[in-house]
């Protein structure tokens, strides 16, 4: 059993971001707290034997009864030795007759980890490709290829220019409106908005797709104007706060979690207040606006280079990375799609990496990457 995670924090040797992601498992639970002592007190001792049937036996006895409950479609629930899924490389075989190791099969692999990039359409058509070793610089806007920022210029009564800044599959950027809010854009993102806003007035800007988290400037320091996003026909309005909208092309829903202040979701007639730590879940067919408590870091974890899963399938786990990886992944046998597991996974990984520990874990019995496709056996 690899646990190298662990093994690095007892030695002092995790990156920062193998810092986050560690101190996020281990303060999850006191199951993960006492798993570890229980490791730091056998690695102490010189001991590399961990009892995997014994935490195996513990683990499915807390698994069953859940899934004897629930009616969806989970055909296994790996909460290996507390979720350290993913990035955390533990090494389990579910069959234990089949030691027989098979090699994946890796024809090109052409799939990237993602990167800063984005594409800046001007008001009037222009498109310049925002990317590393590539500045850009105006008057009122500089980029440095990591990062765009508006700065305040002249404000006017005129009518307002609008640029929009499109995220490719496999990117991410940041950007700083001329307000002072600050933007995070995900892979597969498109955000439109006004090069500079009229103190007084409405700050609007449009979520034409994909995920943004936003850390909006207070309307005290706009005479009072609020800040809005849009996404089709919904609505989020705020004065200052921080909030996360997921409204990609391919999803149904549309999920805006709020991180702190106050904001207020409409669509159409309804509305909706949400608190910190609720989110939104907004269907536009059935036009369905329900709340839920969620757990934020979850939801928002992609903003500080980690993806955080928790009851996911393998399905909707692959979605993700598909965007980040610029990628496809198809599944040759359909039941692993509803395959469910909690895991954490660090955006800087290699997908080779992931691959072969959801393979060592059993979930998989094998992979095969075709230039920028991947085939999940």
């Amino acid at each position: 059993m690899e646990f190298k995670l662990i093994i690095k924090k007892l030695n002092n040797t995790l990156t920062n971001q193998e810092e986050v992601i560690f101190n996020s498992w281990y303060n999850e639970s006191e199951t993960h707290r006492a798993y570890f002592d229980s490791v730091s007190e056998n690695y102490s001792k010189d001991l590399d034997i961990v009892d995997v049937e014994k935490g195996w036996n513990a683990i499915e006895k807390q698994i069953k009864p859940a899934l004897n409950k629930t009616k969806n479609n989970y055909l296994k629930y790996v909460a290996v030795a507390a979720s350290l899924v993913l990035l955390i490389s533990i090494t389990f075989i579910f069959n234990k007759n089949d030691a027989q190791v098979v090699e994946p099969v890796i024809v090109n692999n052409n799939i990237k980890i993602g990167a800063d990039k984005a594409t800046l359409t001007l008001e009037t058509g222009e498109t310049i490709a925002l990317e590393k070793g590539n500045t850009y610089e105006t008057q009122n806007v500089t980029s440095n290829g990591k990062e765009i920022i508006y700065h305040v210029g002249e404000k006017s009564k005129a009518e307002i220019a609008y640029n929009t800044l499109t995220i490719p599959r496999g990117g991410k950027f940041y950007m700083m409106l001329s307000d002072s809010t600050k933007v995070w854009l995900n892979s597969e993102s498109q955000l439109k908005y006004p090069v500079a806003f009229n103190d007084g007035q409405l700050r609007q800007v449009e979520l034409v797709y994909g995920e943004a988290y936003f850390e909006v400037s207070h309307s005290t320091e706009h005479k009072g104007s609020h800040f809005k996003v849009i996404h089709n026909k919904q609505e989020v309005e705020v004065l200052g706060t921080e909030f996360n909208i997921k409204a990609y092309k391919e999803e149904k829903n549309i999920y805006t979690t709020l991180v702190k202040g106050k904001v207020e979701v409409s669509f159409e007639t309804q509305s909706k207040i949400l608190k910190p730590g609720e989110q939104s879940n907004l269907n536009p067919i059935t036009k369905v606006l329900g709340i839920a408590d969620v757990n934020v870091y979850d939801q928002t974890s992609w903003k500080e280079g980690v993806f955080s899963f928790k009851r996911k399938t393998l399905k909707e786990i692959m979605q993700v990375l598909s965007r980040w990886y610029d990628m496809e992944v198809d599944f040759e046998n359909k039941d692993l799609e509803s395959i469910g597991f909690n895991g954490v996974v660090g955006k800087e990984q290699s997908i080779e990496e992931i691959l072969e520990t959801i393979k060592n874990l059993g979930v998989i019995k094998n992979y095969e990457i075709n230039n920028k496709t991947i085939m999940l056996k």
